[in-house]
C-alpha cells in the first residue's frame, strides 16, 4: 500500500465554467507526472467548490521504481567509420555522458541505427520529486482567463489564499507566490470563517461538510436537485429540466439552500421562453412549470448559505428578477410597434463585420445560397424560404434581442407569428439558428434546416475569405460551432448536399470582400470541415484517430460516404489478416509514388501472376463499382480484401524495376490500377500497425 496524497488549492471565488475543466486537467497532468516518473498509484478523485481545488490520489507509492533511460546518440554511420572505429561524434557523445565509448550501444530505430547508452535509475523519494514539481504544476492549470495579484508574478483563476499539501498525511513543501504550503484549509467563507487542520482526504472531507463546505461534485448537485424539486413541489409544480443550470449552480455554491420566490403574474403575457431566458442567463434561477409544463409565476433560487430569514431572502431575489421583467415587457411592447419588414430594411444600417459588410448584406448572400440549396434537394417551399431568410434576421435590431441577446430567433419568431406569418415562416426564423451549442437540437423543419446551413456557410466562408480563422485557442466567431452545426444537420437529416459544391456557390457571393486568394480559401474550408468530422468521429463516436485519418483521406464532398467509410473500415480492421492485407496496400503505394498514368497494355504482360492480377483487378472494378453505388463499404472493402493472394503473387514473381522501361511502365501502370480501387475506399498507409 503507498501513501495518499492530498493537493487543496484555495483562492477567491473561481467562475462556475472553470472549475471542472481545471480539476480534469489537474488529474490528467498529474496522473502522467507519476507515469513518466515511474510512481505507482492510485485513481485520482477530483472535487471542488468556487472557493478551493481538491485533487486526491490514494496508493501512492513512497518511491520510484528503479529503471533505465536511453539517451539517444548520433547515428550508426556518423559514430564509426567504415572500420568501425569510434570517431569524433561517438567519442564526444560518450564524454558528454561521463562513460566511455564502450558503454554506447546500438539500437534500430524506425530512422535507422543510432548510438545510445542506456542508463541504471534508482529509486527517487516521491516527495522530492513532488516538491519542485508543484509550483509549476499549479502554475500550469489551464484557465480561460488567469490573473496576477498584488506584486506577484504568479497567476491563478483568482487570487490564492491557501495550499494544502500532504503525502501519507506529512506536509509536502512548497512555496506559490507568497503562498506555502501546509496542512491547513478553511471552512464556508461566511458559515464557518475558521481554518482547519487537515490529516486525510476523507477526515478532511467530512470535516469540510460540519463546517458547510460540500466538496463532492454529485453530493452538492443531488443536494441541489431533490431541493429546488422540494421547492416547486410547495406550489403544485415542477422546475423546467435544465442540466446545463443545474451543472452551473453547482459550481456556483459551496453549501446550497433552495429558496422558492415568485412575481407577478402580469409577467407571464411575455413569450414564456423571455421570463425563462431572463431566470436562467441572468439570475441562475429555476424556473418552474405546471403539470402541463406552463409556466408558472414561480422560481426557485440556490443560496450560497443557510439565511436567517429565507422569506427575506426571497423577496430580495424577487425584486432582482421583476426589474428585468418590467425591462423586457417594456421593450416587448416597443418592439411590436414596429414590423419585420422594417426591421429588415434596418439591417442595410447595421455592420455585420467591417471587412464582411452589413446583415442586409449578409442576408442577401445567404438567402442566394438557400435558394439553391432548396433547388438540389428539390424543395418546394421556397416561398417558404425566400420570406424566412428576409425576415430571420430583422429581430436583431430589436429592442428585446438588444438587452437579451439569448432571445435572438426566440422573438423573431414571436414577432412573425403575432404579425399573421405562417407558421412555417416563424419556426424557420427561430430555427436557421439551431443548433446553438454543441450537441444541441437541430432544426425540425426542412426550411429551418437549409436557412441554418446558409447562413453559416456564408459566415464560415467568409470569415476565411478575410483571414478570420480560428487560432489554436480562440475562435471568437464560433466557427467550430458553426461548422460542426453544418455537419450534423447534413448528416442527421439525411441531406444529399455536395459540401464542395456548397463552399463553391458561397466563394463568388464574398468576392467584393475577399482579400485571400479564392483556392485558398476554399482549400482552408474544406479542410475546416474535415478537421471538424475527425473530431466528431473520434470524440463522439470513439474511433481511432489514424483509422478516421484513413477514411477520410478519399475526401468529404459526400458527408454520409465519408462516415461510412469510416464505420466499414473500423469494421475490416477487425480481420484476422488485416495487417497483412494493409502491408500489401502500402506496398503497392511505395512502389508507384505518384503512379503510371499510362494505360495497362496486357500484351505486354510476360508473367502469369501479371495476367492474374489484371483479371482480379477488373473483377473488383465491376464488383467495386456496383457496391458503392448502393453505398455498401463494407462489401467494397471486402472485393479490394480478394486481391491480396494476387498482389502477393505478382510481387514474389514479377520484378517491378525491369531494366526494360516498357515492361517497367507497364507494370506501374497495373499496381496504379489497383491502387485507384482502394485509393478510393482509405488510405492505408495513415493505418497505424498493432
Amino acid at each position: 500500500m503507498g501513501k495518499a496524497f492530498y493537493l487543496e488549492i484555495g483562492s477567491e471565488e473561481i467562475p462556475a465554467g472553470y472549475i471542472r475543466p481545471a480539476l480534469e486537467a489537474m488529474a490528467r497532468q498529474l496522473t502522467q507526472f507519476f507515469d513518466d516518473q515511474r510512481i505507482g498509484h492510485g485513481r485520482p478523485l477530483i472535487g471542488g467548490t468556487p472557493r478551493r481545488l481538491c485533487l486526491h490520489v490514494p496508493d501512492v507509492a513512497e518511491r520510484q521504481q528503479a529503471g533505465s533511460v536511453e539517451v539517444l546518440g548520433p547515428p550508426r554511420q556518423v559514430a564509426f567509420d567504415a572500420a568501425g572505429k569510434p570517431t569524433k561524434a561517438a567519442e564526444g557523445f560518450a564524454r558528454n555522458q561521463g562513460v566511455a565509448v564502450g558503454d554506447l550501444r546500438i539500437k534500430s530505430t524506425p530512422k535507422g541505427e543510432y548510438v545510445v547508452l542506456v542508463r541504471e535509475e534508482s529509486g527517487q523519494a516521491t516527495r522530492a520529486l513532488l516538491e519542485p514539481m508543484l509550483p509549476d504544476f499549479i502554475a500550469h492549470i489551464p484557465f480561460p482567463k488567469s490573473m496576477r495579484w498584488a506584486d506577484l508574478q504568479v497567476t491563478f483563476a483568482r487570487p490564492v489564499r491557501w495550499i494544502t499539501a500532504l503525502l501519507g498525511g506529512d506536509v509536502v513543501n512548497f512555496q506559490y507566490g507568497d503562498i506555502t504550503s501546509g496542512n491547513q484549509s478553511f471552512g464556508h467563507r461566511f458559515m464557518n470563517p475558521q481554518w482547519l487542520t487537515v490529516t486525510d482526504h476523507d477526515s478532511h472531507r467530512a470535516q469540510l461538510e460540519r463546517h458547510h463546505v460540500i466538496v463532492d461534485f454529485d453530493q452538492r448537485r443531488e443536494l441541489i436537485a431533490r431541493g429546488i424539486v422540494q421547492e416547486a413541489a410547495k406550489v403544485g409544480g415542477r422546475v423546467l429540466d435544465d442540466p446545463e443550470l443545474l451543472e452551473e449552480v453547482t459550481q456556483l455554491v459551496e453549501f446550497p439552500y433552495p429558496l422558492l420566490g415568485e412575481f407577478e403574474e402580469k409577467y407571464l403575457e411575455l413569450p414564456p421562453q423571455v421570463p425563462i431566458t431572463v431566470m436562467k442567463e441572468h439570475q441562475r434561477y429555476f424556473a418552474v412549470v405546471d403539470a402541463d409544463g406552463k409556466l408558472m409565476r414561480y422560481f426557485v433560487t440556490v443560496a450560497n448559505t443557510i439565511p436567517r430569514d429565507p422569506a427575506l431572502v426571497a423577496a430580495g431575489n424577487a425584486r432582482v428578477i421583476r426589474a428585468r421583467l418590467e425591462d423586457a415587457r417594456f421593450y416587448y411592447e416597443e418592439d411590436r410597434k414596429v414590423r419585420l419588414d422594417q426591421r429588415a430594411e434596418q439591417l442595410k444600417d447595421v455592420v455585420f463585420h467591417s471587412k464582411l459588410g452589413t446583415s442586409w448584406e449578409k442576408m442577401e448572400r445567404f438567402r442566394t445560397l438557400a435558394r439553391w440549396l432548396g433547388e438540389q434537394l428539390g424543395l418546394a417551399e421556397f416561398d417558404t424560404i425566400e420570406r424566412a431568410a428576409k425576415l430571420c434576421k430583422a429581430d436583431l435590431v430589436t429592442g428585446m434581442v438588444g438587452q437579451f441577446p439569448e432571445l435572438q430567433g426566440v422573438m423573431g419568431r414571436d414577432y412573425a407569428l403575432k404579425e399573421g406569418e405562417p407558421e412555417a415562416v416563424a419556426e424557420a426564423i427561430h430555427e436557421h439558428y439551431l443548433p446553438i451549442r454543441a450537441g444541441g437540437p437541430l432544426p425540425e423543419r426542412i426550411e429551418g434546416a437549409v436557412l441554418s446551413i446558409a447562413d453559416k456557410i456564408d459566415t464560415i466562408v467568409g470569415c476565411f475569405s478575410v483571414g478570420l480563422i480560428p487560432t489554436g485557442t480562440t475562435d471568437p466567431f464560433a466557427l467550430r460551432r458553426q461548422t460542426l452545426g453544418i455537419i450534423r444537420i447534413i448528416l442527421e437529416k439525411d441531406l444529399p448536399v455536395s459540401l464542395e459544391g456548397l463552399i463553391d456557390q458561397a466563394l463568388p457571393l464574398l468576392d467584393r470582400h475577399r482579400t485571400e486568394p479564392l483556392e485558398t480559401v476554399r482549400r482552408a474550408v474544406l479542410g475546416f470541415f474535415q478537421g471538424r468530422l475527425h473530431h466528431l468521429l473520434t470524440s463522439q463516436d470513439g474511433y481511432a484517430t489514424d483509422l478516421v485519418e484513413a477514411a477520410l483521406a478519399p475526401g468529404i464532398d459526400n458527408l454520409a460516404a465519408a462516415v461510412a467509410r469510416t464505420r466499414a473500415l473500423n469494421a475490416f480492421k477487425q480481420r484476422a489478416d488485416f495487417e497483412a492485407l494493409a502491408a500489401a496496400f502500402k506496398r503497392v503505394v511505395n512502389i508507384i509514388k505518384d503512379g503510371e498514368p499510362t494505360p495497362v497494355e496486357p500484351a505486354r504482360f510476360t508473367a502469369e501472376a501479371e495476367t492474374a492480377l489484371h483479371q482480379a483487378v477488373q473483377n473488383a472494378a465491376v464488383a467495386i463499382r456496383r457496391q458503392l453505388d448502393q453505398g455498401d463499404y463494407g462489401a467494397a472493402l471486402e472485393a479490394v480484401a480478394a486481391l491480396k493472394a494476387p498482389i502477393d503473387r505478382f510481387f514474389d514473381q514479377v520484378l517491378v524495376m525491369d531494366k526494360d522501361e516498357a515492361l517497367k511502365r507497364n507494370r506501374l501502370a497495373l499496381l496504379t490500377a489497383v491502387h485507384d480501387l482502394f485509393s478510393g475506399l482509405a488510405d492505408f498507409r495513415k493505418i497505424q500497425a498493432g
